[in-house]
């Protein structure tokens, strides 16, 4: 019923498919983010990612009930998948809700949305070349350590970035003076669109934070 092997490397492929569809994740955002258009089109793949999430999450719960020695902790185990879990989920609730609200190219500043789903796409890769890493951690340890510290500095460049578009979605001199029934509309769809881009990359410093913790405890 158990398996009793120590290298077994099952753990760190899951851990590395999740990292996958987060990072499939943020390269749909980004595709729909420069092209809204693509929206409708790619709402099918989106479904699909996310019952590959829920697919793989089973696995990893799955086979930790079914081994009695595992590469890491056991909590340290749960914690990672849960960690990525949560972050798919935030990326698909993020997609969805463009879909569901036609946000359409109306942002505040297209510009700024952009680099921010484009730095949101440098993170998930980062977080990638952790999880592809992470079963060598002696060996990876540096490369690692590199990926945390990036994903740190696109966090913080993202918040800059967060901060301006808000400011300039509630700018009022962007509306005149009368704020109109569709401007309201607007601010309300992309103040909880842009807090949800700001929520994922959050999400990847705490991952980031949270394998740099893993990288001390076992390297």
């Amino acid at each position: 019923m158990f398996n009793f092997s120590q290298k077994d490397t099952d753990f760190f492929d899951m851990f590395v498919e999740s990292a996958q569809c987060f990072q499939r994740g943020a390269f749909i955002l980004n595709e729909i983010i420069l092209n809204p258009k693509k929206a409708p089109s790619m709402l099918e793949e989106i479904l699909k990612l996310e019952e590959a999430v829920d697919a793989v999450g089973e696995k990893i719960f799955e086979k930790l009930n079914l081994t009695f020695i595992t590469p890491l902790d056991r909590e340290d185990i749960l914690m990672i998948a849960n960690e990525l879990r949560a972050g798919n989920d935030l990326l698909q609730d993020l997609l969805q809700l463009i879909i569901i609200y036609r946000a359409g190219h109306k942002s505040p500043s297209p510009g700024k949305t952009r680099e921010l789903s484009q730095i949101l796409v440098y993170s998930s890769t980062e977080i990638l070349k952790i999880f592809n890493s992470l079963d060598n951690l002696k060996k990876h340890q540096r490369e690692i350590l590199d990926s945390v510290h990036k994903i740190s500095d696109f966090e913080s460049k993202a918040d800059v970035l967060y901060r301006d578009e808000i400011k300039i979605l509630f700018d009022e001199n962007r509306y005149g003076n009368e704020v109109q029934w569709e401007s309201i509309l607007h601010m309300i769809k992309w103040k909880e669109i842009l807090k949800n881009l700001e929520d994922a990359q959050d999400h990847c410093k705490r991952l980031g934070d949270m394998m740099y913790g893993v990288v001390i405890k076992y390297a």
